[in-house]
């Protein structure tokens, strides 16, 4: 991916979900309007009771536009069926449309249409949903459903019959990730308890009886919980946010298979987001902290609100984008989902790469299109004859490691020399030039990342020092 963003749509409140079917990316959250690129709040707005739908390819907004009021009058979780074909959403609402609901339908991809055999009544919030092509699983706050009793976790047809599976927990389930290839289906949320068993906030269930097949109860600190999880074909991946001191903020790799752990990273910062793509783990949260972890940083001015990650080593690469913290507890992006080759980003922001952009942003694999973000300063000094020695400070880039400096002495290029950089990382760099003692010249220097380059700085105007040795005598 590039950190450049795509032009998308925005929403005037927090989005928590998003999901891909069919060319259509689907948003679900707590807003009530949207507004084209580039427009201010206020500005070109249309109505989207907490749901919205785009053309994943050009990020057009679409009339599928059910809305979804009462009770919480939020969205919380969407998934697609395995072809696409039937949306199923949750949250906490009491209504689509005209029709009466219980925090949790399907809807129709093909013509936007509510369908009315996958209707349960939920006792609580649905914040999380998985499906395979034998059932529909979906996990929150609830303790019955349909009036029998189901802690926090409930099985259905994918026509809406309520399925046996049936597991204790003691506390909110927010994340699902269904792995029927594995005989499993890992949990991840708030609980201390899972079918009787100290299992802190994760573990994985067999898909038709609920019990317990896999035990993670080492993985986590008393006081961190599981915000989200993604998988792959061998693994899976959890995202954890921790309040207090001796908690895991960060990501952890396990195996699908055996359920052994890969890798754990420890950075800090409330991870609330994860997905995976051609081996790339990327990841929201405000990211603080990286010491530990392999291309990581230390503690510095600024919070970075996006990661990517090898997920083979967790070796964090060079990408950058970032939000603000935004609205509602500032955590900045809260849901992501790949529609193709386009990662999805949905969340609390109301910037996106220092520019405004509310709560909806998206990134491609190219091409590439961001210049470094700042020009340095050059500095001078001429202390021996002919001898001018340049100094700058590296500038840094969201996409690209290492940089070319551009240096022109009176409009033409002398040297470029190139270095690594980060924002948090960028050292002092020096360049020394040979020009005729006593002349005088005017500086200026570019940086480019091979695609894209920024302008040149001021010109710094220097005199070379004369040669001082003695004239010879005739």
């Amino acid at each position: 991916m590039t950190a450049d963003t795509l032009a998308t749509w925005q929403t005037d409140g927090i989005v928590w979900s998003l999901e891909y079917a069919r060319g259509v990316v689907y948003v679900g959250g707590t807003f009530n309007k949207v507004r084209p690129p580039g427009a201010k709040p206020g500005q070109q707005e249309v109505a989207r009771k907490n749901f919205a739908a785009f053309d994943a390819a050009t990020g057009r907004l679409l009339p599928c536009a059910p809305s979804f009021t009462g009770g919480g009058n939020t969205v919380r979780a969407l998934k697609a069926s395995p072809n696409g074909r039937v949306l199923y959403v949750g949250g906490s609402f009491g209504n689509v449309g005209k029709a009466g609901a219980a925090s949790a339908v399907a809807i129709d991809t093909a013509g936007c249409s509510l369908r009315k055999d996958f209707r349960p009544t939920m006792s609580s919030f649905v914040r999380a949903i998985d499906v395979t092509n034998d059932a529909v699983y979906l996990g929150g706050d609830f303790t019955l459903v349909n009036g029998q009793d189901r802690e926090r976790i409930a099985a259905f047809t994918p026509s809406g019959k309520l399925l046996p599976f049936q597991a204790e927990i003691d506390a909110p389930v927010r994340a699902i990730l269904a792995a029927p290839k594995f005989g499993k289906i890992i949990v991840g949320g708030d609980f201390f308890l899972l079918n009787g068993q100290l299992e802190k906030s994760l573990g994985a269930l067999h898909p038709v009886t609920g019990k317990t097949v896999n035990s993670y109860a080492d993985w986590l600190p008393p006081r961190s919980s599981v915000k989200a999880l993604a998988g792959d074909e061998t693994n899976f991946y959890v995202a954890a946010e921790g309040a207090g001191t001796g908690i895991f903020d960060g990501r952890i790799a396990g195996r699908l298979g055996d359920g052994k752990m890969v890798w754990k990273d420890t950075c800090m910062g409330a991870t609330q987001a994860v997905a995976v793509h051609k081996g790339v783990l990327y990841s929201g949260s405000h990211a603080h902290d990286c010491r530990d972890t392999p291309g990581g940083f230390t503690e510095y001015h600024n919070r970075q609100h996006f990661l990517a990650q090898s997920v083979r080593n967790r070796h964090i690469l060079h990408w950058f984008p970032d939000t603000d913290g935004g609205t509602g507890e500032g955590n900045g992006p809260r849901v992501l989902k790949m529609a193709g080759e386009v990662l999805w980003a949905g969340g609390e922001f109301t910037t996106v790469n220092g520019r405004p952009q509310q709560s909806l942003t998206r990134f491609s694999p190219g091409p590439d299109r961001g210049a470094p973000e700042e020009v340095p300063q050059l500095k001078a000094s001429a202390s021996a004859s002919g001898r001018v020695t340049l100094t700058w400070r590296a500038t840094w880039d969201r996409d690209d490691a290492e940089l070319k400096y551009l240096i022109y002495r009176d409009g033409r290029l002398v040297a470029s020399p190139t270095r690594r950089s980060a924002e948090w990382n960028r050292p002092t760099m020096k360049f020394t030039d040979s020009v005729a003692p006593g002349s005088r010249h005017r500086y200026r220097i570019a940086v480019t990342d091979g695609k894209n380059t920024s302008l040149k700085s001021k010109a710094l105007v220097v005199s070379a020092v004369a040669d001082e040795r003695p004239k010879e005598k005739h």
